[in-house]
């Protein structure tokens, strides 16, 4: 059965990292598509490289995967925005230097193991925490990505997928959905360091191999 995993390389080292899926797998063919360059190999392992911000076009006379690498290496000014319940972080880079940011707590306890009305209430207190940590995460990504999205290429979002989610959902981040990219980054509870390190995740390489 085959075994699959995910891996993300820098755009500079796809070329040889393809060499050495190569070294380990035998030759290979390469397929094309809007989405992914894959690799299927001789011995039936295939490795599906996604670029960071798809489509991506292989011009006539260039190797796809120096293409591929051109493409994930492109300058651009991207909006990053991390969510899980209790904490944010959201910036604006520019060629990977963080030009805006903010970043904040919003405490939001775990669950009660009392039950009856300790466990009711405590739920609802904990729902009342969360809107506040996700209202504070908004406010944060408008304040911070708004005044950009004029010149924003895209938008990565990180962390819980639900909590993401409701903060995409704020009215006053429309205008940024045209932007945001399906690929989500999983990172730790959100601080201003875990942000300034999410931006090579943002930009890679996303392989998934399977091998048999």
């Amino acid at each position: 059965m085959p075994v699959s995993r995910v891996v993300d390389v820098a755009p500079e080292r796809v070329v040889k990292w393809a060499a050495g899926f190569a070294s380990r797998h035998g030759s290979f063919d390469i397929e094309i598509s809007d989405d992914a360059v894959v690799l299927r190999a001789t011995d039936g392992a295939v490795a599906s490289l996604a670029p960071p911000f798809p489509p991506v076009s292989i011009p006539d006379g260039v190797a796809p995967l120096v293409a591929l690498a051109e493409h994930a290496a492109k300058p651009r000014r991207i909006g990053i925005l991390l969510v899980r319940l209790g904490g944010y972080a959201v910036g604006v880079f520019d060629d990977g230097a963080l030009v805006a940011s903010k970043a904040g707590l919003r405490p939001v306890h775990g669950r009660s193991a009392a039950g009856g009305w300790s466990q009711q209430r405590f739920a609802r207190r904990r729902e009342g925490q969360a809107r506040v940590a996700l209202a504070a995460a908004a406010d944060a990504a408008s304040a911070i990505l708004l005044p950009a999205k004029e010149t924003l290429d895209a938008l990565v979002s990180g962390g819980d997928r639900r909590a993401v989610g409701n903060v995409l959902a704020d009215p006053r981040l429309a205008p940024l959905s045209e932007i945001v990219v399906s690929r989500v980054l999983d990172v730790p509870d959100p601080k201003a360091a875990v942000l300034r390190a999410s931006h090579p995740s943002a930009v890679a390489i996303r392989a998934t191999i399977s091998e048999p």
